[in-house]
């Protein structure tokens, strides 16, 4: 994986960022923790400049990050609420729920696109509610650019800061992924649990 993302960014340049990053957002094993900090060993080199590799890794970023936006808008309310309807015995949802949820997002749903982005394990899939929620594209854009753009500058400048030794923010950003989905799981089952004991008592 590694010798892949360096030849493509040795070959491609900024194209070979942006793609890299767009593919990131399709295909899960190719880390942004390990692109953007090797764009930026790369720019101690003096081969790229820094604020243009930003540039393609926002753009890249972004662009991955669309066609799941445009997925939940197809899914679209109605049939997520229709799937939760019939299999919420084993899913412990229901339509009504999927319907509070998206009153959530729609309240909360600009700040949630935008920090989603910065939030290792869900970056790529909180596109999805955006869609469902039937955010309009121009603010999803916006929102998901913003958060885009802090999390690669993060990650550029660590690499470049690091020279060499770049890929020690995967290494570090690795456990904090994990336990950042662990404690997603966990609320999750907390809520399904919480939710089971209230239809019992109910």
């Amino acid at each position: 994986m590694l010798e892949f993302i360096v030849n493509s960014i040795n070959s491609l340049g900024y194209v070979g960022i942006a793609v890299l990053m767009a593919l990131e957002n399709l295909v899960p094993p190719i880390p942004s923790e390990l692109i953007m900090p090797l764009a930026g060993f790369v720019v101690t080199q003096g081969k790229l400049n820094l604020i243009t590799v930003i540039i393609a890794g926002t753009i890249g970023s972004v662009a991955g990050a669309t066609p799941w936006y445009f997925l939940g808008r197809y899914w679209g309310l109605k049939r997520t609420k229709a799937i939760a309807d019939k299999y919420g015995k084993w899913l412990a949802v229901s339509g009504a729920d999927v319907e509070k949820a998206k009153k959530w997002f729609d309240s909360r749903g600009y700040v949630a696109t935008a920090i989603g982005r910065l939030v290792p394990g869900i970056r790529t899939y909180i596109s999805i509610p955006a869609g469902i929620s039937k955010m309009a594209l121009l603010p999803f854009l916006v929102y998901s650019t913003a958060g885009s753009i802090i999390w690669v500058s993060l990650l550029t400048y660590a690499g470049y800061i690091l020279g060499e030794n770049y890929k020690l923010v995967e290494t570090y950003l690795k456990p904090i992924s994990i336990l950042v989905i662990i404690a997603v799981i966990s609320l999750v089952i907390y809520w399904v649990v919480n939710r089971k004991k209230h239809r019992i008592y109910k």
